[in-house]
């Protein structure tokens, strides 16, 4: 088990307690490195109070079927505000087309009846937004496997501002010692703004574990977390930690 706190200090009696915050859009069946951010954090937040990026991983990743890697898509209605929490599953969403790419990919690993009854239940469930639906696919993996990170909604935060003072404000909110960005932070964050405040900027470079993939000649990475878990059931944690 991943310690949910990280500690500063050499002598037990006098150790500090370092909380360490990782601020993430909701992404839809994330990819690997997504989960080992938020393993190696105290508190995720999920931000779902930003403009939807159009094509992105928002509503889309990939798995691996059996021509190659594939984009799994929930088709969006966006509406007016634009922002994340805002846009909704298009009333045109064929959820059994969706999990019949799924099965095809996938009935014939080995973990896959392990796990795919419980994604199934939740893409057939009725989600009020593409931002719940991908929630409770993200917070079924977490469990799965067995991060125990606390998470916020950014929305339920009541934080104002925008890039890197947004990302500042959530920090504030939630008594950050430590800030921990993907790597393309390096291109945009305000640091100072941070160390101002007395808060640490670390950057999470993810260095992709390879794992063991059925028929498939040589090993295909950035692919949904759903290609681990189907290929390597409880042993997951393990290979996505070795990083």
């Amino acid at each position: 088990m991943m310690e949910k706190c990280r500690i500063n200090g050499i002598a037990s009696g006098g150790r500090l307690a370092i909380m360490i915050v990782t601020i993430h859009q909701p992404e839809h069946m994330p990819w690997l490195g997504f989960f080992d951010k938020i393993g190696h954090s105290d508190c995720v937040v999920f931000l779902d109070n930003v403009p939807f990026r159009k094509n992105y991983f928002q509503n889309r990743n990939r798995i691996m079927s059996g021509s190659g890697p594939m984009y799994l898509t929930i088709p969006v209605s966006i509406t007016e505000s634009k922002v994340i929490k805002d846009v909704r599953i298009a009333k045109n969403f064929n959820k059994r087309k969706y999990l019949r790419a799924i099965r095809s990919a996938y009935s014939e690993h080995p973990f896959f009846d392990l796990y795919y009854p419980e994604v199934e239940r939740i893409i057939l469930e009725e989600h009020q937004n593409l931002s719940a639906l991908n929630l409770a696919l993200i917070l079924f993996f977490m469990q799965t496997l067995q991060i125990e990170t606390t998470w916020h909604l950014a929305s339920d935060l009541e934080v104002n501002g925008s890039k890197s003072q947004l990302l500042l404000s959530i920090c504030q909110k939630l008594k950050a010692d430590t800030y921990l960005s993907g790597p393309s932070g390096r291109d945009y964050l305000d640091e100072m703004l941070f160390t101002a405040q007395g808060i640490l900027v670390s950057y999470h470079d993810f260095i992709h574990p390879s794992y063991p993939q059925i028929n498939q000649t040589g090993f295909h990475s950035h692919l949904s977390v759903l290609d681990l878990l189907f290929n390597c059931g409880d042993k997951s944690r393990e290979y996505l930690f070795q990083a």
